[in-house]
């Protein structure tokens, strides 16, 4: 039988009508009066036309968004825009999924997440709960798995073997201090013995019943939880490189780049971004360890380091306390104290004064004498293991395998902890 007529307009009504749903008429009239006030007439306007199931007026929405998101440095863009974006986001979303067009409105979403405010996020996260739930059996992101698994555990598996890492590593890897281990530390051991004395130390056992353990290791469950979602990847050898960038793929295609990637100039790293605020199946397979609330702390952040072997973090510092889980995989990880900073030459700019001009993969010792003979401590950080890292210690990183890491960042005063 042909479609009744009028069935087309009635389906684009009824998305439009989830849409404007999806934002309260207050807080969505609220945000369209920012606009105007930043001049974003037109901005108004297509949205207006948005919300009445106008497709092509919210990507137009959309995209004058987008522009005033990159008119200028990050810092500087107008609070109201990132959730005049996000709000574009939610109408493209809605209005492709009623199309039928289910990854175009995920990513969507994902892009809205990502780039836009914090003013939409619950409906951002519901819309794509519900468009996510939909996928039923026609998930072609876990499709074609076949000899994907033997190949992911091939890579999960390389340099068991400490001296074949070692040809990889810098100079003088292994050779100092390791960095000292112990097993399911007290949380009073810990704060005493460790945070209050500025000493890293590798914990273990604490981590083991995590689902991440072993979910992470299944190519096709994170393919099936995570494959259509749209994720930002750095590619090259490190952010101090000229060649280094930035991408926009979806998780599936960063899981092939891993398993296909052998090009240092071309490592695919998904770093320091905050997913799990973003994928909510992967956040539900961690924990945040006791240890984060030592002293009354504040978890300031939460941030998944995936990528495959070689890729690098340079040497550089952070202003938090650090617990660094390592939950597939391997990584060598070298630290410096916070006193030795005169001796690592930062860099002089203010955005990088918290990175090493040296490069430890090959460091040139007649630019940088004082890097020659200067003492540290070092370690592989194997699976289920725990690094904690004091705020200010200098660390170098570089996976020995596929390698998927999680970053606590926390902070405590100094009189909370003492008095614990």
């Amino acid at each position: 039988m042909g479609e009744e007529p009028g069935g087309a307009a009635r389906g684009s009504e009824k998305a439009a009508e989830t849409a404007v749903g999806l934002v309260d008429e207050e807080r969505r009239a609220a945000l369209l009066r920012r606009i105007t006030e930043e001049g974003g007439f037109a901005y108004v306007s297509s949205a207006e036309k948005a919300a009445g199931g106008d497709l092509r007026a919210a990507e137009a929405a959309r995209e004058m968004a987008w522009e005033q998101l990159h008119s200028g440095p990050w810092h500087e863009v107008v609070p109201a825009w990132r959730e005049a974006y996000a709000m574009a986001c939610l109408h493209v979303a809605e209005l492709r999924a009623g199309a039928g067009e289910r990854k175009e409105a995920l990513r969507a979403l994902d892009m809205g997440l990502i780039m836009g405010g914090p003013l939409l996020r619950r409906d951002l996260d519901a819309a794509v709960e519900r468009i996510a739930a939909g996928k039923g059996a026609e998930n072609d992101a876990a499709a074609n798995v076949g000899d994907c698994a033997d190949k992911w555990w091939e890579g999960i598996s390389k340099n068991r073997d400490l001296a074949e890492a070692l040809s990889i590593l810098p100079s003088r890897s292994l050779s100092c201090k390791k960095v000292e281990k112990q097993s399911s530390l007290s949380l009073e051991t810990f704060i005493y013995d460790y945070v209050l004395r500025d000493s890293p130390v590798i914990i273990s056992g604490c981590i083991d019943h995590w689902p991440a353990m072993t979910r992470w290791k299944d190519i096709e469950y994170l393919k099936r939880v995570a494959g259509d979602r749209t994720v930002p990847i750095e590619v090259g050898k490190n952010y101090l490189c000229s060649e280094w960038k930035q991408e926009l793929i979806t998780f599936s295609q960063f899981l092939e780049r891993i398993q296909s990637t052998n090009c240092p100039a071309n490592l695919p790293y998904l770093a320091q971004h905050p997913v799990f605020d973003q994928i909510r199946e992967l956040r539900d397979d961690i924990m945040i360890p006791d240890y984060c609330f030592a002293g009354g702390g504040e978890l300031r952040s939460l941030n998944a380091w995936f990528g495959p072997l070689g890729t690098v973090t340079p040497l550089h510092h952070d202003p938090h306390h650090n617990l660094f889980a390592q939950v597939v995989g391997r990584k060598y990880i070298r630290l410096y104290p916070a006193s030795a900073s005169e001796n690592l030459y930062p860099h002089a700019e203010s955005m990088l004064s918290n990175s090493s001009q040296v490069d430890h993969d090959n460091i040139d010792y007649q630019e940088f004498p004082k890097v020659e003979g200067l003492d540290f401590i070092d370690c592989v950080l194997e699976e289920g293991e725990m690094l904690y890292i004091p705020p200010k210690w200098w660390h170098y990183v570089r996976s020995l395998s596929t390698s998927f890491s999680v970053s606590f960042w926390w902070s405590a005063t100094a009189s909370s902890l003492q008095g614990t």
